[in-house]
């Protein structure tokens, strides 16, 4: 089966599932509905970014364009150089997954993600290309002078490091830093900019070899970085994933501040300045509950999207609000970003704790308190008739109703496997896991469990 577009581009096994040929047809797909003469083209570091990047690379100048090949830099350091040069994109990145897995993220001129009938109408294409291919169907294709060139450009990635520089003001910082890169994406990139904005930097899994990324190291596995910040004395813990696209910070203590707590962070620090417009910040609907109380009190408004840092720039420019975010570490700065930016937030982060003069674990503390949080995935057999699951909603509300105003229910059928996730928030654990115990019995019985 031909891999389709997801929450965030197609992804799959490199070499098995997401193939040279699949690239090849995806780009001839992609050049034949995004506008312009230049495309570019950035990866992260696993070992098979060149090979996908290559055909796919073929694809796009085999109908015309002009392909630019950034090379490595984070994906939204490829979003930053697409708007500024009103160029489409596509970056080959797995994000925070194994090294075995790779993908292919497409970005419209304007450096944001594609809108849902774009990706479909490229996914037509692409059936389209692949019919081409097997001698179903044909047409005409660039010859000559028609064909299209690919040229390097290694240092265009200096712009969006300019960028970065120059978004900050870091010149009070007085914190000592431990920065993780995943040795991903970030590792030629944060290193750099933390050395030119003068932040005494601890850098470390910044050697990618095309299998270490994510390996033991970034984002989701913070526990070492941890270790390391306590080790060296450090104030403040920079995790990045593989595209450097989210961050997870730590504090002096090695514990973990996410998502959710910088969104807080960052909130009630531009509102205290006058600088949240329109007095809302966006969220997903995985978003603590904790996140939400934090707010209310102040004046902020929330506004809930569904999963994905596509939905949340959808809803900041629907709403011209100018920060929203996912627990996972994506945070839009929509005046300097149109996606969740790792580097651009770790920045933002440290200027917040130059100008405060106050430690971070003492910042987060006073900004939000986090409620216990349990989710579980449940493999089903059907997870597609949860909407219609009439046993499985009364449950939820009965659940609901016992929780009152102090928790919450979230229930949702997995976009990329057959399983239904399952989540509750509560006053303590032992009320979240018992509330999920109920729920999961429901769902099993009701859907089928595998």
């Amino acid at each position: 089966m031909v891999l389709r577009f997801g929450t965030d581009g197609i992804r799959g096994v490199a070499n098995a599932e997401l193939t040279p040929e699949l690239a090849l047809a995806l780009g001839r797909a992609a050049a034949r509905h995004l506008p312009g003469v230049e495309f570019l083209v950035g990866r992260d570091t696993r070992r098979s970014g060149p090979m996908l990047q290559g055909a796919l690379s073929a694809g796009l100048a085999s109908e015309g364009k002009r392909v630019v090949d950034v090379g490595v830099l984070p994906t939204p350091g490829l979003a930053w150089l697409a708007a500024s040069r009103h160029a489409p994109g596509a970056m080959i990145s797995a994000s925070h997954n194994p090294f075995t897995d790779n993908g292919i993220k497409l970005l419209s001129p304007g450096g944001a993600k594609l809108p849902d009938a774009m990706e479909r109408a490229v996914e037509d294409e692409l059936d389209a290309v692949l019919l081409e291919a097997i001698g179903k169907s044909g047409r005409g294709v660039p010859a000559g002078a028609g064909v299209g060139e690919i040229v390097d450009e290694p240092h265009a990635v200096d712009a969006y490091l300019d960028h970065l520089v120059g978004s900050v003001d870091l010149s009070g910082i007085r914190a000592r830093v431990v920065c993780d890169c995943g040795n991903g994406a970030a590792s030629p990139i944060a290193p750099r900019v933390l050395e030119r904005l003068g932040v005494d930097a601890v850098i470390v899994a910044a050697q990618p070899n095309g299998t270490n990324i994510n390996e033991r190291c970034g984002s989701t596995h913070a526990g070492e970085l941890a270790a390391r910040i306590v080790a060296e004395g450090a104030d403040v813990g920079l995790c990045f994933d593989g595209d450097a696209d989210r961050l997870i910070a730590l504090d002096h203590a090695g514990e973990v501040v996410d998502g959710d707590q910088l969104l807080a962070l960052f909130a009630i620090d531009l509102h205290e300045r006058g600088l949240l417009e329109n007095g809302t910040i966006v969220a997903t609907v995985m978003s603590n509950l904790g996140l939400r109380r934090s707010l209310e009190p102040r004046g902020i408004a929330l506004v809930e999207t569904p999963l994905g840092d596509r939905h949340v720039v959808d809803a900041l420019d629907a709403g011209q609000f100018v920060l929203g975010g996912e627990q996972s570490g994506h945070i839009v700065f929509r005046r300097e970003a149109t996606t969740g930016d790792g580097i651009l937030t770790a920045l933002k982060l440290l200027e917040l704790v130059a100008r405060s003069g106050r430690p971070l674990r003492e910042l987060a503390a006073a900004a939000m308190t986090r409620l216990p949080q349990e989710l579980r995935n449940v493999r089903v057999a059907e997870p597609g008739r949860l909407g219609s699951a009439a046993a499985v909603w009364a449950e939820v509300t009965a659940v609901e109703q016992a929780l009152g105003a102090s928790g919450r229910v979230l229930l949702r059928a997995s976009g990329t496997e057959a399983a239904v996730r399952v989540m509750v928030e509560a006053e303590s654990h032992e009320h979240a896991e018992s509330a999920v115990d109920r729920l999961v019995r429901v769902v099993r019985r009701e859907l089928g469990a595998r």
